[in-house]
């Protein structure tokens, strides 16, 4: 398994392996600049270059993660992304009367930095994620992510024209030719099966009429992203306060994502990994604060493309990272991939996702639930708190706002619930199957 991903493709196949990526995470990677850009009720030109400024960051960080340069990185095949959990936070501090955009960038600043001095001390919480924590987080991964998709097999959440009947047909014929590819493809053809069945459904929804090219025409070739767009950051302790919680946040869903990833490609991810994997995620906040993009995330998206394809290869996802490089430099093609349907999307992420749930059931068979009964009361609780967002956004309407980036996450609340009640049912000398001193052993590999 270890070769496959430093095992790098054949020119042609590279380059389509890479754009497959792109293609699944990239609806994902915009929503979260639009989000944002809608809340503040920014111009159609400052909307325009969050977008490219947040394409741009996803790519630096991206080549960070995967190639892991400067000691920095995990050094798997990782796509960077815009987490959502940023949004509510830089719509609230970006739209109050004494605040700003700038103070919005200014908390990303500080937070990146101080996730990159925080970064150790959270590599050392890895023995709390054995199999039954992990698989529960995998999974919770999966299930949570399987509503997105059937929004976006709809038409997306919010559409006029939500789950007619031509968002249905695109999505199904997206999820039947993908499955066709894997049963009866060989070779490359299996591996790009994902990519087929979407271009396959943008043909057939440009045939259909559906396809969206509202903006492709007056959108510029090459536009530079300028850093301090927005102006000079600046410094209020409530604003830097709940961006460095945004991070915690993102922390806690990479840990769970580098974990899913380990266990997806074979590589048991270990503490030292998982500190240079962190560091890219807050030097990756740092860089929104300077070119006015957003804390990133691994994307659980890409995760379910290498379960999918078995492309373990880092470098493709790489070259993935200047791929988003280019798109933010270049905002005709941004629009252009911009253009997929949501329900083209459906029809691949229902596949994806689904693999990522059912990896995350392949860890938790590792588990004893026989002589330890309450390890299944952990698993059910876990995975029930996660599904409480996607079933009900209203469910924690009347908490404090502060709390939104925690409680409407799905995996963050999964994940904690996973590692509390672990430790407190099965112990401390028992949370790993017994005891252990992390910093006697920084190498050691999950169990």
């Amino acid at each position: 398994m270890t070769d496959l991903i430093e095992a790098r493709p054949s020119a042609a196949a590279w380059w389509v392996l890479a754009l497959q990526h792109v293609l699944v995470m990239y609806s994902g990677a915009v929503a979260v600049p639009l989000i944002v850009a809608s809340g503040l009720h920014l111009s159609r030109a400052d909307t325009a270059f969050m977008v490219s400024a947040d394409l741009f960051c996803c790519g630096l960080a991206t080549v960070l993660q995967s190639w892991g340069l400067a000691g920095l990185g995990i050094r798997l095949p990782v796509v960077m992304a815009a987490t959502f959990a940023s949004a509510g936070p830089m719509i609230a501090i970006g739209s109050d009367p004494g605040l700003g955009l700038g103070y919005v960038f200014g908390g990303h600043l500080v937070a990146g930095a101080a996730g990159l001095l925080l970064a150790p001390l959270i590599g050392r919480l890895l023995r709390f994620f054995p199999p039954l924590v992990t698989g529960t987080v995998i999974a919770s991964i999966g299930l949570t992510l399987l509503g997105v998709a059937v929004n976006w097999a709809a038409g997306g959440a919010g559409a006029s024209d939500y789950a007619s009947l031509p968002h249905l047909e695109l999505a199904g014929m997206v999820l039947l030719l993908i499955l066709v590819m894997v049963r009866y493809g060989r070779g490359f053809v299996a591996n790009i099966g994902v990519l087929l069945g979407m271009v396959a459904g943008m043909v057939a929804a440009a045939m259909m009429g559906i396809i969206d090219w509202q903006g492709l025409s007056t959108a510029p070739w090459v536009s530079a992203v300028v850093p301090f767009h927005f102006g000079r950051p600046r410094f209020d302790p409530w604003s830097i306060l709940t961006m460095c919680i945004v991070l915690c946040i993102v922390f806690v869903e990479s840990t769970g994502m580098f974990l899913a990833l380990g266990e997806i490609v074979g590589r048991p991810v270990q503490r030292r990994d998982l500190v240079r994997g962190l560091r890219v995620d807050a030097l990756g906040t740092l860089l929104g604060g300077i070119f006015n993009a957003f804390p990133d995330t691994s994307y659980s998206q890409n995760i379910g493309l290498v379960s999918l394809t078995g492309v373990r290869s880092r470098w493709v996802c790489v070259l993935s990272g200047f791929m988003l490089i280019g798109l933010g430099l270049m905002p005709k093609l941004a629009v252009l991939v911009a253009a997929i349907p949501p329900s083209v999307l459906g029809g691949a992420g229902l596949v994806m996702f689904g693999l990522v749930t059912a990896h995350g059931l392949r860890v938790l068979a590792r588990v004893d639930f026989q002589a330890r009964p309450h390890n299944l009361l952990i698993v059910a609780v876990s995975l029930g708190l996660a599904m409480i967002p996607v079933v009900s956004s209203h469910f924690f309407d009347h908490l404090p706002s502060t709390l939104a980036p925690l409680l409407h996450s799905g995996i963050v609340l999964a994940t904690l619930a996973a590692v509390g009640m672990n430790a407190w049912f099965n112990g401390p000398d028992d949370i790993v199957g017994g005891p252990v001193d992390p910093a006697s052993n920084p190498e050691r590999p999950l169990p």
